[in-house]
This record gives structure tokens, C-alpha cells and sequence, in this order.
């Protein structure tokens, strides 16, 4: 038999690896900032670009897709070059890869503290970034398929299934969630309004978390489990159904993230009828690849690569149980909006991503540089306070999310809520923030470690960037399925059906979901009162997107009694039907929102968004002073115009004689807010001073009506009015 030596490419596994360490790092950081940003509000204070509002999306993508995502490319340029018994297809297409994935990182970091964002969670970035991640991603799956029809190898692992199906249904996922109309190099709009674009992005943000932290993952632990402990794989057969269940099942469950809105009752039963079903191939994994473990235990004792693995795997197994659990109405009825979501979301990510790419990493570097861990007892003492650090910051995180969800629901026997003042629940779980920032806290100093290990090692060893090898070369086979070989055997050396077959499957799901909502008119009913906003309204609205307020603030009352008594009438579907995007949110930092048109006066609203503390003692919002003084305070009207006429483009029924006259509209509307404002003597008084100084200091004088803290109140003062809702309390 003919042996062809060929050289792995080491170079992008390394980069790969860097890449990960020093994006987690920075992740991590922002994240434990904004922990302690619960704890101390206003630690940034007046600085717009490192606001919460801002650096929270600037955090779940640093750490999903620029730490995981870096980790999973390396991972998976290693371990299919060594499956395949080939060089990657393509050195070229590998180093495109690398460095656009890290422009792309690097655009993130610079346009989300900038208030660049479309508000939609996992997908904030704007759609000149979004193509760029369509262009790139495209370039990873064509240098892996032709790697693929260039191997060695003729059966693909599974690992290599798991692969292919993550570059497949991402793509699927990012371009149907993307579909925006631009306005500017840097501002769009979702073509989805409302209820469609809730479903279509939640049908993404779901299956982001399976198809981004999960398959490809699952894909890296059915490699490296094996490898580091030398056990094959427990199982071949439950791989099989493990992979297929999955892909299949997982697509139906995002609209377990919607229940009890106005997302129509049958695609919610079908997200909880799924997400139920789910449980059973993601437990299939995680045994799969625990009792792969079965006669390595004495080495899962000693070696920190199998510690993390089996901590990591443990993580996906208690986060899997918890999903499907969460997807029971009963259940979500209790934990969402609350802090419980936070602890099942860093379950996932801390221990199955987090601990499984640093296992990844203590496995790879001492084999890409040739010589052994510069410290075996530096990578337990990151093991331990990694655990320590996730049970501290988790456990806090569910008794902080049962104590939201109990204290929101009680009631006095005179039917009264007990804490009708949303932030007596604030303040009754700041001790629980306390311990989530020391638990971040350990994590971090665990990645600190790792980093100086890693830097140790790498002194100590000397790098092989091409790593030689050799194997036989592929033999011609009948294409045709043998009468001794299995369909799934046949199947895995025919990688072009077994890509289509993996397509159908996870498509299935995605078409009978989202294709009735968005084509049958009827499943979204309109309301004969709801209206366009105002041009103000308008612009008041992109403010509120980008300062990044959906990220505590929900726009979504569910029909509780509990929830209609604190904020009023439950919302309709029909209500916002004008949405682009739908700003319902995932998490209840602060009070719901959808009802607070005409609740509080526009001075309320003004002294609120510039110290919330002198209107809500004990608040933890921060202060937001640049939309109200200085040169940044001016509201941009250049392109309202432009704005309007995209919404017509999308189905919104402004008249030409709207857009024609938006500028006097917004001078209109925001003059009578203005005059609002001067009812309160303090307000005037420092208004009037204001313009003192600006006329004695040569400076030019932003008018109230033309600053954006004015176009941010006639948005809030829209919101919920345009039906009729009986008073709640606050």
C-alpha cells in the first residue's frame, strides 16, 4: 500500500489558540465589569461608550464568538487534518479565516461602545459586519469541504458530522436573521417587525447557542475525550442517534424563549413539544462521552485536561436537564425575566465552553511546541477556582431569580401586590450580585493562570509549524452501499449526502415554524389604533436601541395577574406590528416598559435618565448625562427622513406628506416637551443658566427640543398608548 507523507499546517491551530486566550481574557473583563456595574452603578460614569447598556453585547460577543468561536477553530483545524490524514485543503483560505474573523472581532469591539447596534441579542452587530461574517464563514466551510473530499480517511468520525452540520445551519441561521434593509454604512433595520422578528430571532438566538457552543463542542469532545484519556469512543451506535436526534430536534425549540408573549399559541406549544424531546440526545452526548471516561478514572484524577473535560461535559449534561426544564410553561411562567436565566445561561458557558476550551488548550499547546505543561499543579489550581467560581457565581444567580420571581407574584389579601415598587426586588438580592462578582471574580484569576502557563510553556518548547506525517492513499470504492456495510457506514464516506442529509434535517423545523407566521397575515392580527411612530418617536426609539435599554428593560407583559396588576393591559401581538426590530427583551433588571407612556411626567423621565437615584432610590441604572448636556446631546435629524422611507419599504404607512414634513413635526413635537419641562422651576432655573453661560462663553446653545434626551422621552411617553389601558401600579 502506497504511503504519502504530507505536513499538518500547526501555524493556524497556534494562532487559533493565541487568538482564544487573549479574547477570553478581555471577555471575561468586560464581563466582570459589569457585574460589579450592579454593584456600582455608576463606576463609568458619564462616559456613553463604557456604559452597561453598551458593553453588555460587547461581552456576549466577545466571549461567544470571539473566545468560544476562536476555541472552536482551533480545535476543529487540529482534529480534522489528523481525521482526514490531510493538510488542510487551502493555507490560504485557513489564514482568511484567521484574520477576517479577527477584523470581525475587532469591528465588534469598536462599534458596539459606540452604540453601532441592531438590539438583537447575538446579532447586534450592524449589517456591513453581518456580511463580512457571512463571507468568512463561507470561506472556513469551503476550505473544510474541500479538505473533506481531499482526505485520506474514507469514513468521516463522527466529529466531522457534527462540523459540517454547525458550518451548514449557522449559515442558514445568521443570513435569515440578518435580513435587514440599511439606512446608512452603519444603521438598518430588521426586515421582521414584532412578533415575526421575536420568532425569527429567537428561532436564531436559540439554535446560535446549539449550532455555535454546542455541535461543533460536542464535535471537539468526541475527539479530544477519547485522545487525552486513549479510550475509543463508549459507543458508535448512540453517536449516531446522539447526532441525527439532535440537529433534527434542536431547530423546533427557540420558541421556548417566547412563552406566555404574543407569539401565537401554536408555535409556542411546539417550541415546548421539542424542547422536551431535546433532552434525550443531549443526555445520549453527555453519556456517550462521561462513560467514554469508563477505566481512565485514576487518570481523570491526576490529569488536569480530563478534569476540565469531565466538569465540562458534566456542565452540558445539568444545562440540557435545565433547558427542557425551563421550557415547561409552568416553569417559565416563574423563571423568565429573572436572574435564574442568568445563572442557566453561564452554567452553559462557563463550564461546557469555557471549561472545555481550556481543556482543549492545556492538550494542544504542549503538543504543538513539543515539550510538557510548564506546571500540571498551575492547571489544577485553575480547575479549582474555575469550579469554585462557577458554583459561586451560579449558585447566588438561582436564589436571586427565585427571590424576583416569588416577590413579583405575591399579593396582600386585599389583592394589592406586597412589593408593588419593582425596586424592593432590586434591593433584596444586591447580596447575591455581591457573590456573582467574587465568583467572576475566580474564574478569571483561573484564566489568568492559564495564561502564564501557557506562556511558560511555550518558552520552554520550540514551535513545529508543519507537522510531517504520513498515511495511504485513498483507495477507489464502488459509490454504490455494499450488502455487508451499514447505511450510516455507506453514508460516511459519502460526505455530500450525508451534508444534504443534515441540511433537510435542520430545516424542517425552521420552515414549519417561521413560514406561517411571516406569510399567513392572519396569525398576527392587527389593532385599527396602532399608528407609526412620530419621527421623534422614531429617533427617540433608535436612542433607547442604542444605549442598549431591551437589555433590562422588557417591552413584553404576559397574562399574569401579577404582571397586569404592576404594569397593565398584557400585550397584544398587534401592538407592534411596526417594530423594526421588536424590542420585547430577555431580562428584567428594571420594570417592564411596554405600558409607561403617560405614567410619569416628562420631567420625571428627564431627571430619571440623568440621575435615576433622585427619582428611584436604590435604582441601579446608570446615569446617562451625554444625552442631555453637551455638544453630544444634539439630536442627528439628517436622516430621519431616510429612516421613514426605509419603514415604507418595509410595510410602515408613512404618507410622502409625513416625510416631507418630519423636521417640522420633530420641532413641533419636541417644542411641546420642552414646554413640559419648564413646569418644573429647577429645570428652568438651570435651563436658563445654561444658556447664560453659552451666550457669555461664545458657545452655540442646543435648544431643549433639538437634544435626544427629548426625543428619548417622546418614545417612552408612546409606549403602550396607542390602546386603551387602565392605570397600574408603579
Amino acid at each position: 500500500m502506497e504511503m504519502q507523507q504530507f505536513h499538518y499546517d500547526n501555524k493556524i491551530v497556534t494562532k487559533f489558540l493565541y487568538a482564544t486566550i487573549i479574547f477570553g481574557v478581555v471577555g471575561m473583563l468586560v464581563g466582570l465589569i459589569l457585574a460589579f456595574m450592579f454593584l456600582f452603578p455608576n463606576l463609568t460614569d458619564g462616559i456613553s461608550w463604557l456604559s452597561f447598556g453598551r458593553l453588555r453585547p460587547l461581552h456576549t460577543n466577545a466571549v461567544i464568538f470571539a473566545f468560544v468561536g476562536n476555541a472552536m477553530f482551533a480545535g476543529i483545524y487540529y482534529s480534522l487534518q489528523r481525521l482526514l490524514k490531510t493538510r488542510m485543503a487551502s493555507d490560504l483560505l485557513s489564514n482568511i479565516n484567521f484574520w477576517g474573523w479577527q477584523l470581525i472581532i475587532v469591528a465588534a469591539a469598536i462599534s458596539l461602545p459606540l452604540g453601532y447596534t441592531t438590539s438583537k441579542e447575538y446579532a447586534e452587530l450592524e449589517w456591513p459586519i453581518d456580511i463580512a461574517i457571512a463571507l468568512i464563514w463561507v470561506v472556513f466551510g469551503v476550505n473544510m469541504i474541500w479538505t473533506i473530499l481531499k482526505r485520506r480517511q474514507r469514513h468521516l468520525y463522527v466529529a466531522v458530522w457534527f462540523y459540517l452540520a454547525t458550518f451548514i445551519t449557522v449559515a442558514v441561521l445568521h443570513i435569515f436573521n440578518s435580513l435587514e434593509l440599511p439606512v446608512s454604512g452603519l444603521k438598518s433595520y430588521s426586515v421582521y417587525a414584532g412578533v415575526q422578528d421575536a420568532l425569527v430571532q429567537w428561532w436564531y438566538g436559540h439554535n446560535a447557542v446549539a449550532f455555535f457552543l454546542t455541535t461543533p463542542f460536542l464535535g471537539l469532545m468526541y475527539y479530544f475525550v477519547p485522545k487525552a484519556a486513549n479510550r475509543p469512543v463508549y459507543s458508535y451506535r448512540l453517536s449516531i442517534v446522539h447526532f441525527w436526534s439532535l440537529i433534527f430536534i434542536y431547530i423546533w425549540a427557540g420558541p421556548h424563549h417566547l412563552l406566555y408573549t404574543a407569539l401565537p399559541e401554536w408555535a409556542q406549544n411546539l417550541g415546548v413539544a421539542f424542547s422536551v424531546m431535546l433532552l434525550m440526545p443531549s443526555w445520549g452526548g453527555m453519556i456517550n462521552g462521561l462513560l467514554t471516561l469508563r477505566g481512565a478514572w485514576d487518570k481523570v484524577r491526576t490529569d488536569p485536561v480530563l478534569k476540565f473535560m469531565v466538569v465540562a461535559i458534566t456542565g452540558y449534561g445539568m444545562a440540557t436537564f435545565e433547558g427542557p426544564t425551563l421550557s415547561l410553561k409552568n416553569v417559565n411562567a416563574i423563571a423568565h425575566f429573572t436572574d435564574w436565566i442568568i445563572a442557566h445561561v453561564h452554567v452553559g458557558a462557563l463550564a461546557w465552553n469555557g471549561f472545555m476550551a481550556f481543556g482543549i488548550i492545556y492538550y494542544l499547546i504542549p503538543r504543538l511546541f513539543k515539550t510538557k505543561l510548564y506546571s500540571l499543579g498551575l492547571a489544577n489550581l485553575h480547575f479549582w477556582l474555575g469550579t469554585l467560581g462557577i458554583i459561586i457565581y451560579a449558585l447566588p444567580m438561582y436564589v436571586a431569580g427565585f427571590t424576583q420571581a416569588s416577590m413579583w407574584k405575591q399579593f396582600n389579601p386585599d389583592g394589592t401586590l406586597v412589593y408593588g415598587n419593582f425596586l424592593e426586588t432590586v434591593t433584596e438580592i444586591i447580596p447575591m450580585y455581591w457573590m456573582r462578582a467574587i465568583g467572576g471574580t475566580l474564574y478569571i484569576v483561573g484564566m489568568l493562570i492559564l495564561v502564564y502557563n501557557v506562556i511558560a510553556t511555550v518558552r520552554n518548547g520550540s514551535s513545529v509549524q508543519d507537522e510531517l506525517a504520513e498515511a495511504p492513499a485513498l483507495e477507489r470504492v464502488t459509490k454504490k452501499r455494499t450488502s455487508s456495510e451499514g447505511w450510516h457506514t455507506w453514508l460516511e464516506r459519502r460526505p455530500i449526502q450525508l451534508t444534504l442529509l443534515a441540511t433537510v434535517a435542520i430545516l424542517i423545523g425552521g420552515i414549519i415554524q417561521i413560514v406561517p407566521t411571516i406569510m399567513v397575515k392572519s396569525n398576527i392580527p392587527t389593532i385599527a389604533s396602532v399608528h407609526p411612530y412620530t419621527p421623534l418617536e422614531l429617533e427617540g426609539r433608535d436612542i433607547y436601541i442604542r444605549e442598549g435599554c431591551v437589555g433590562c428593560h422588557s417591552q413584553m407583559i404576559r397574562p399574569f395577574r401579577s404582571e397586569v396588576e404592576r404594569y397593565g393591559e398584557y400585550s397584544k401581538a398587534g401592538e407592534f406590528v411596526y417594530d423594526h426590530p421588536f424590542l420585547w427583551g430577555s431580562k428584567r433588571t428594571g420594570p417592564d416598559l411596554h405600558r409607561i407612556g403617560g405614567k410619569y411626567s416628562d420631567n420625571w423621565h428627564f431627571n430619571h435618565m440623568y440621575d435615576p437615584q433622585s427619582t428611584s432610590s436604590g435604582s441601579i441604572m446608570p446615569r446617562y448625562p451625554w444625552l442631555i448636556t453637551g455638544s453630544s446631546s444634539e439630536l442627528d435629524k439628517s436622516q430621519t427622513e431616510a429612516k421613514m422611507e426605509v419603514m415604507v419599504t418595509l410595510g410602515v404607512p408613512y404618507t410622502e406628506e409625513d416625510i416631507v414634513n418630519a423636521q417640522q413635526s420633530m420641532l413641533e413635537q419636541g417644542a411641546q416637551i420642552e414646554q413640559n419641562l419648564y413646569s418644573d422651576p429647577d429645570f428652568a432655573k438651570n435651563y436658563e443658566a445654561d444658556k447664560e453661560y453659552a451666550s457669555d462663553n461664545g458657545e452655540d446653545f442646543i435648544e431643549m427640543k433639538n437634544r435626544e434626551i427629548v426625543a428619548l422621552i417622546a418614545y417612552l411617553q408612546r409606549l403602550g398608548t396607542d390602546i386603551n389601558v387602565e392605570s397600574a401600579q408603579n
